[in-house]
């Protein structure tokens, strides 16, 4: 970007976030409009110019890697201030074991658009609408009307209309008691290079179900969720897995993935890995330093 180049200029060491927009999917939406050139030809200048590139996934590295405008990049996840986060589940350790009763729903929460796959999420909740009796499916957050109508038609369409029920936008406070209710939260999205709602729910103590587009493989190594191909099938494949779950094994799952978040993707762990990548560029030689995020 322009700030990077002008930064650079002014002898400020570099570091520059791109935020997934240098993502394929990102690319290849907007292959056709008037976006990818200014995109191309702003970005590569900015990322080209930097003393270090951050990505936020093993995936996102390997592809701006593959653009070979940079070398530089390392990797440090997004992170939560996970103290600020309840988690449904009281710690054990204190003597407030119990175990909690499912609620019988299930979560969609992101920005609901055609990357994050919610047709995926309905066509899988209709394949299992018999099995999922009795179980409601909320979608939240903001979406365009006509994308909305297209996936509110389509659900009627697959006889499931009733219970799916879109929410429109959820923001601040008000997340974190669906979180909380949610027996599980599905993203089941072609691409994302962090995605915080999947370490919101995780720290909430709700299982997830996700898809390798994402960089959260180690739900299925922590077991504290499933990470699955893109697609309807897979997703009603962990959704039968999600079934066959006692009430006691969720908790399980549920405290398995607030772990997770406390030893990998606390604001405090994550501040560490940054301190460290400005203290090696510090001793290459300038101390000053210009952190430039993509938009």
């Amino acid at each position: 970007s322009l700030t990077a180049q002008w930064a650079k200029s002014a002898g400020y060491k570099v570091v520059y976030t791109p935020h997934g927009m240098l993502e394929p999917y990102a690319l290849q939406r907007h292959y056709w409009t008037k976006k990818l050139p200014a995109i191309l030809l702003f970005q590569k200048k900015g990322l080209r110019v930097s003393d270090m590139i951050h990505a936020t996934a093993e995936m996102e590295k390997e592809n701006l890697l593959k653009l070979g405008w940079n070398k530089n990049v390392t990797v440090v996840p997004n992170c939560i201030q996970i103290d600020q986060i309840e988690s449904k589940y009281p710690d054990s350790s204190k003597g407030k074991e119990y175990v909690r009763c499912r609620s019988k729903m299930i979560l969609f929460l992101s920005r609901v658009h055609p990357k994050k796959g919610v047709n995926f999420l309905i066509e899988a909740i209709a394949r299992l609408k018999n099995e999922l009796k009795g179980f409601t499916v909320k979608v939240a957050g903001p979406c365009e009307d006509a994308y909305l109508n297209e996936l509110k038609a389509l659900a009627e369409a697959k006889g499931v209309g009733e219970m799916i029920h879109f929410l429109g936008p959820v923001f601040g406070d008000a997340k974190w008691p669906l979180y909380r209710e949610a027996d599980v939260f599905v993203l089941p999205t072609y691409s994302e290079n962090f995605g915080i709602v999947i370490a919101e729910a995780l720290a909430s103590g709700t299982p997830v179900i996700t898809t390798f587009g994402t960089p959260w493989e180690e739900l299925n190594h922590y077991h504290c969720g499933w990470c699955t191909n893109i697609g309807t099938e897979p997703t009603v494949e962990a959704l039968l897995k999600f079934l066959t779950c006692s009430d006691i094994e969720l908790q399980e799952m549920g405290r398995r993935g607030r772990k997770l978040v406390e030893d990998k993707y606390t604001s405090v762990a994550i501040a560490k890995q940054f301190y460290e990548i400005y203290q090696q560029l510090a001793n290459q030689g300038l101390q000053s330093f210009y952190h430039c995020r993509g938009n």
